[in-house]
């Protein structure tokens, strides 16, 4: 199974490329509160105790409401700026989710999940393109095209993947004989903010990786073996991860000139750059993905942090001494299981922050591991000591979700609509926490639930499945024909890729890591 790498016989790397320097204009930093006639505190609050509690314990209580208190004293009116680290999950989002939803953090979950969903909007689907499998718009009109020309990120690289497992419902192919590429499809992309007023509002400037993932789940997760395989991503062999999302991850074609890369090492060449570029800065990385994407998202931040690419400095940065950790955090929608025990703990030692929104009625979130999973109580020795096969484990903070606390969406339990990322993002705008009242936070527009599925009711008048290119993509040229316009061909890979790769593998090495190779 291919994975990273052996780079000696690379070439020797040109000198380090610039990113694109494209600004987008200012972002709104609009604050969103809840729906009601006070404003609510977010100062959290231990429970009185009894006068029969011992001495000890209350002192206890006294220092975790203290700590508590100082750790997420802060309201609505607070800037992302200031709490921003909170929001990325320094302390796991204690008191964010519970007893009630954090409108920051709902405001920022939703849009890295915007931020996903434009992965969907922006796909080729269509089977009767030579360019199916590709992304519609290139780079430096990506988000101008999606109409969010405001995002504050510029995309500094494209990803892709090929695979040898059988997902015919998530890789699309042409049905014409002259196509773009046989094996390659496009996978994501990874961005930065450059926009001033943008980074300011969040306090750092972000690293944005965005995962593809699979509007519809039961062809893809019947595809799904369920077999776990080390990662190798690091010396510990306990530490596995589904066999399919690891091949997805790391195989390469060396025939297909989009594939000659794998996504990992298209990834990890990539961040390892801005950071290079941008190292005297405050920097955040940002994994997000739906479905499919979000197990892609979880894997590759896991990468980051396991092969020290997210230190800056010190032995993992090349510098000496410890480096300064970059956090990572991924937002994950919908996602499946990635690995077992042993990674999800082992991503808690690295300080990889994932929190995951899901809908209660949607099963891609139950699986794999629908035996042994992180609810069943001796998942730990049988893992340990039985070496279960299908042991798996969901890795960080859940948002749990319910579609039919929205008087908006059909009452119907539809399975391909409550895996619908647009649902899920209507469902946090109405969020406030368990058991309080739906009432959408930002107003946002509930015809993007049916942008792709057929959830909303019928009395607000929303088709289903409304969103598609005008005319399909055909355009009328000057001779009156009817024709799919051609594309740039975009470069497959930046020519400095290869001296990235080498950097990450001389770092990993320096801190006494071993990479698997091909």
């Amino acid at each position: 199974m291919a994975s990273l790498l052996l780079l000696n016989h690379l070439p020797s790397s040109p000198p380090l490329s610039t990113p694109h320097t494209t600004t987008f204009n200012n972002t709104s930093t609009t604050t969103l509160a809840f729906s009601s006639k006070t404003k609510p505190s977010l100062i959290l609050k231990c429970s009185s105790t009894s006068n029969l509690t011992p001495k000890l314990h209350q002192e206890e209580l006294d220092q975790e409401q203290e700590q508590e208190q100082q750790t997420f004293e802060f309201d609505s009116d607070t800037p992302l700026s200031e709490v921003w680290r909170e929001i990325q999950g320094m302390k796991d989002w204690k008191g964010l989710t519970e007893p009630s939803m954090n409108p920051l953090l709902r405001r920022e979950i939703i849009r890295y999940g915007e931020l996903a969903q434009a992965c969907y909007d922006s796909f080729d689907f269509d089977p009767h393109s030579k360019y199916c499998g590709t992304c519609k718009y290139h780079p430096s009109h990506f988000f101008h095209q999606l109409n969010i020309p405001h995002s504050g990120y510029t995309i500094t690289r494209y990803l892709y993947a090929t695979s040898n497992i059988n997902l015919p419902n998530f890789f699309q192919h042409s049905n014409l004989a002259a196509v773009w590429s046989p094996h390659a499809n496009w996978m994501g992309y990874v961005a930065v903010s450059t926009d001033k007023e943008h980074i300011k509002h969040l306090g750092r400037r972000d690293i944005l990786i965005a995962w593809r993932g699979t509007v519809t789940y039961v062809e893809w997760i019947h595809d799904l073996k369920d077999i776990l395989r080390p990662a190798f991503f690091s010396r510990d062999p306990t530490i596995k991860v589904e066999s399919g999302f690891h091949d997805l991850y790391t195989k390469k074609e060396h025939s297909c000139t989009y594939c000659s890369f794998s996504a990992r090492e298209q990834v990890l060449s990539e961040v390892k750059r801005l950071l290079n570029y941008y190292k005297d800065e405050e920097i955040s990385i940002t994994v997000t993905g739906h479905s499919l994407g979000a197990a892609l998202a979880v894997l590759s931040a896991y990468d980051i942090a396991e092969v020290r690419l997210n230190v800056v400095g010190g032995v993992g940065g090349g510098d000496g001494g410890e480096g300064v950790e970059v956090p990572v955090t991924v937002f994950s929608f919908a996602g499946p299981r990635v690995g077992n025990l042993k990674f999800k703990e082992r991503c808690e030692e690295l300080g990889v922050k994932v929190l995951r929104v899901v809908n209660v009625h949607d099963v891609v979130p139950t699986v794999p591991g629908i035996i042994t999973n992180e609810k069943f109580r001796f998942q730990k020795y049988i893992e340990d000591t039985l070496s279960f096969p299908w042991s798996y484990a969901h890795v960080g903070t859940e948002i749990a979700l319910d579609h039919r606390e929205s008087p908006f969406a059909k009452g119907k339990v539809d399975l391909v609509s409550a895996h619908n990322l647009e649902v899920h993002l209507h469902l946090l705008d109405g969020f406030h926490g368990k058991g309080k009242r739906f009432c959408l936070a930002s107003k946002r527009d509930i015809a993007l639930v049916n942008k792709s599925c057929d959830f909303l009711r019928s009395e607000y008048g929303v088709p289903p499945h409304w969103r598609e290119d005008e005319n399909k993509g055909m355009v009328r040229g000057g001779d009156g024909r009817w024709v799919l316009p051609e594309r740039p061909r975009l470069e497959a890979h930046p020519p400095d890729m290869a001296h990235h790769l080498q950097q990450v593998l001389d770092n990993h090495l320096a801190a006494g890591q071993q990479l698997e190779t091909i």
